[in-house]
């Protein structure tokens, strides 16, 4: 059993270091910040009540979408997953909702 051990640590090892040779680096482990907290900073930068939220991909980072509702209107607030800050920050035209 102390053999298969070593065996498997070794295989482990070795995926690992081809990987990194490869030029693929691990992956970090993931960091950031949860969707409650960007929904509050969201809602404290655009007070209403959020009708679509979402976790997404966007010109290479990733956000946390809101859609609020604000007196009729749709306003986009987009925050950093890694950060916090606010990365868009829009009012929608009602023709192109998504």
């Amino acid at each position: 059993m102390h053999t298969l051990s070593r065996t498997a640590l070794l295989a482990v090892l070795a995926a690992f270091a081809a990987g990194a040779v490869a030029g693929n680096p691990p992956a970090a482990p993931a960091a950031g910040i949860s969707l409650a907290q960007a929904r509050a900073i969201a809602l404290k930068a655009a007070p209403g009540k959020i009708v679509k939220e979402e976790r997404e991909q966007e010109d290479g980072s990733l956000r946390y979408s809101f859609d609020i509702r604000q007196d009729g209107r749709i306003h986009e607030i987009g925050v950093d997953v890694a950060t916090g800050k606010i990365v868009e920050d829009k009012f929608e035209d009602p023709a192109n909702r998504d």
